[in-house]
């Protein structure tokens, strides 16, 4: 038995010479002294010993482990040592290189024009509200003063939703954010100032349309609001937005939902108002000026179908499309709509 517990230790030095790093010292180890080791599985013969032999055998078998825990100790901090030497080779950086950085996303340019539009109407008193972009026809043509046989409601200009019609009609992809006109009259308290900005859903596609494209509407319902106000809030935001010096005229229009109606148009920045670019005609506005958005005062039966009465209270509402809104917008000359969605970084990493 002493012999064999003798071999254990003979057989553990030979092999610890061969050792070369901290993981295979530590499977030697477990392979001598492990649960399942070579001694544990020695020290189970010792069942068949007489009891005298046993403390002697065990007194014999712990000194091997001891011997064999102490080379086992030296050898570790052997290694300890060698990977302390190499470790500053090893872990060496030039700390004059230049380091590599993860690339960042941002807002796409849309994005952060509804952000800047958010906070323009905000400094005078607009607060955003919701824009439900699918919804019942009823708040997107009826409660807006259009009767049933208006051409709008085509389902060529409009996209109608496959669904079972209610109480207030067929249920369509909102073909402008004037739905939210008569919802917010039902829903907020009279006065006030909205903001609402959506997608809006049309089958249109050139140089200045998009089937799916973002609108920002404003509306104010209040006593005694006049064309004066109407002018000046626009005003505010063309200033604010595009700058001082862009000049904004108001053309005689028609809308169902209001009178008077108006368009809103600005000078076009791709070629400065003239009308021609590079000798040529101007590719987006053909003759300098842009059309941005629809204006004008509510018409008392759209007051009259959020539950307003038009003889106390007056509104004004105008309606710009973001995309075209930020084209203008000085130094971006961009003369296609389309490009802000075709995701060429090239484009995208400008902003």
């Amino acid at each position: 038995m002493k012999e064999q517990l003798e071999q254990i230790r003979r057989d553990f030095l030979t092999l610890v010479k061969e050792v070369r790093d901290r993981t295979q010292l530590e499977e030697l180890k477990n392979e001598f002294l492990g649960r399942k080791g070579r001694l544990k599985g020695a020290m189970k013969e010792m069942a068949s010993l007489a009891e005298e032999e046993r403390k002697l055998i065990g007194a014999f078998a712990n000194e091997i482990k001891e011997a064999i825990e102490h080379v086992y100790g030296e050898e570790e901090k052997k290694i300890e040592r060698e990977e302390e030497a190499t470790r500053a080779e090893r872990e060496w950086i030039d700390i004059t290189e230049p380091g590599s950085f993860q690339k960042t996303g941002h807002l796409h340019p849309v994005s952060q024009t509804i952000a800047e539009i958010t906070d323009i109407f905000a400094r005078i008193g607009f607060t955003r509200v919701p824009v439900p972009e699918v919804d019942w026809d009823y708040y997107a043509f009826e409660a807006l003063n259009m009767p049933k046989d208006h051409p709008a409601r085509d389902d060529w200009e409009t996209f109608f939703i496959d669904a079972p019609e209610g109480k207030k009609g067929k249920i369509v992809a909102i073909p402008h954010i004037s739905n939210v006109q008569v919802r917010a009259m039902e829903e907020l308290k009279t006065p006030f100032r909205a903001l609402y900005i959506g997608r809006a859903y049309r089958r249109q596609s050139d140089t200045s349309h998009l089937p799916i494209h973002h609108q920002f509407e404003v509306l104010m319902v209040d006593k005694g609001v006049t064309l004066c106000d109407l002018k000046g809030v626009i005003e505010h935001f063309v200033h604010s937005y595009f700058g001082k010096d862009r000049t904004v005229r108001l053309r005689p229009h028609h809308f169902r939902f209001t009178e008077p109606s108006f368009e809103i148009d600005i000078s076009c920045d791709v070629c400065k108002g003239s009308g021609e670019n590079n000798g040529a005609s101007c590719r987006l506005c053909k003759e300098g000026w842009l059309e941005l958005a629809g204006a004008g005062m509510t018409h008392p039966n759209v007051l009259k179908a959020g539950g307003i009465d038009p003889n106390t209270y007056t509104a004004l509402a105008f309606a710009f499309g973001i995309e075209r809104t930020l084209m203008m917008r000085e130094g971006i000359n961009l003369d296609d709509i389309r490009l802000l969605y075709k995701n060429d970084l090239r484009f995208v990493n400008q902003f």
